[in-house]
C-alpha cells in the first residue's frame, strides 16, 4: 500500500509539474503576443480615426468616429507615393544584389581553392564586429567622391553585399556534394552555368531567409539614406515620414499612422511569399546544428 500510495503520489506530482509548466508556457506566448500585437492594433484602428481622438483620454482603442478619408488624405498631404516608390526601388534593388553576390561569394569560399582564401573569409567576418556608425563617415567620403550622393546609386551600391549573407551562403554551399558538381563539369557546364542552373536552386531555402532580413532592414534603414540624400524626390519613406513630422508643422498622428500601415504591407507580402522557403531554411539550419 505505501508503495502503490508513493507511486500515485509521484504521478499526481508529475502531471501537476506538467500541467503548471504548460500554463506557464501559454501565459508567456499569451503576453508575447499581446506585446506585438497591441501597438499594431493601435496603429491600424489610430489610422481611421478623428484627429482629435488621438490624444483623447482615456485611449479610444475603438474609433468613435470611423475615417477611412484618411488614407487618401496622408497621400495628398505630402508626397508619400513617393517615398513608398522610392522605399521600393532601393529594397527590392539591394535585396537582390545581396542574394546574388552573396550567394556567389559564399559559393566560392565554399567550393574553390584560391591564394589567401582562408585570410579573405576572415576579414569578410570581421566587419560584421564593425558599428555601421563607425563606417558612416569614411563610407560618404567614398559614396561623394564618386558623385553618388543624392542618386539611387548612393543609396543602393553601399548595401549590395552583406557579409552577413556571404557567411550563410558560404555554409550552405559547404553541404552541397562535390559529386553532384564534377558530373556537370564532366557533362561540359561552366561553372557560372552550374552556379545558375545547380546551386543557385539548391539555395532557395537560406536564400528566402536571407531576403526576408536583407528586405526589412533596407526598408526600414533611416540613417544612411538620411545622410547620403537631402533632396525631397529622392526621401525614402522614413525619411519622409521623419521630415513630416519635425516640429515645424503640426503633426497630423492619423495621417502617420495610415501611411505606418500601408508601410507594413510590402514586408508581409515578402514574408508571405517567402514562408515556405524560410521555415525550411530553419528547419535545415536546426537538422544540421
Amino acid at each position: 500500500m505505501n508503495a502503490t500510495n508513493l507511486s500515485t503520489k509521484h504521478s499526481s506530482s508529475y502531471w501537476i509539474g506538467r500541467a503548471v509548466g504548460q500554463i506557464a508556457t501559454y501565459a508567456l506566448v499569451i503576453v508575447g503576443l499581446l506585446l506585438f500585437c497591441v501597438p499594431v492594433y493601435y496603429m491600424v484602428t489610430t489610422s481611421v480615426k478623428a484627429e482629435w481622438e488621438v490624444t483623447a483620454l482615456p485611449i479610444h482603442w475603438i474609433p468613435h468616429e470611423f475615417k477611412p478619408e484618411n488614407y487618401p488624405e496622408a497621400f495628398s498631404v505630402a508626397p508619400f507615393g513617393l517615398y513608398f516608390y522610392n522605399s521600393l526601388v532601393v529594397a527590392v534593388a539591394v535585396m537582390a544584389s545581396t542574394l546574388f553576390f552573396s550567394a556567389l561569394a559564399g559559393y566560392g569560399f565554399a567550393k574553390f581553392d584560391f591564394p589567401g582564401k582562408s585570410l579573405c573569409f576572415i576579414l569578410v567576418l570581421s566587419t560584421l564586429m564593425i558599428p555601421f556608425q563607425i563606417l558612416l563617415i569614411p563610407l560618404y567620403v567614398l559614396v561623394h567622391s564618386l558623385g553618388w550622393t543624392n542618386s539611387y546609386a548612393g543609396l543602393i551600391i553601399p548595401g549590395a553585399l552583406s557579409a552577413f549573407g556571404v557567411f550563410l551562403m558560404r555554409q550552405f554551399c559547404l553541404t552541397i556534394p562535390e559529386e553532384l558538381l564534377d558530373a556537370a563539369r564532366i557533362d561540359g557546364a561552366g561553372e557560372l552555368g552550374i552556379f545558375m542552373r545547380i546551386v543557385w536552386p539548391l539555395l532557395k531555402p537560406p536564400l528566402a531567409s536571407l531576403a526576408i532580413i536583407t528586405f526589412l532592414g533596407s526598408w526600414n534603414n533611416f540613417l544612411w539614406p538620411l545622410i547620403v540624400v537631402n533632396k525631397g524626390n529622392l526621401f525614402t519613406l522614413p525619411v519622409g515620414m521623419t521630415v513630416f513630422t519635425q516640429p515645424l508643422r503640426a503633426p497630423y498622428w492619423t495621417y502617420i499612422m495610415a501611411v505606418s500601415t500601408v508601410a507594413t504591407l510590402p514586408v508581409v507580402v515578402v514574408f508571405v511569399a517567402l514562408q515556405k522557403y524560410f521555415i525550411q531554411g530553419v528547419v535545415i539550419s536546426g537538422m544540421k546544428g
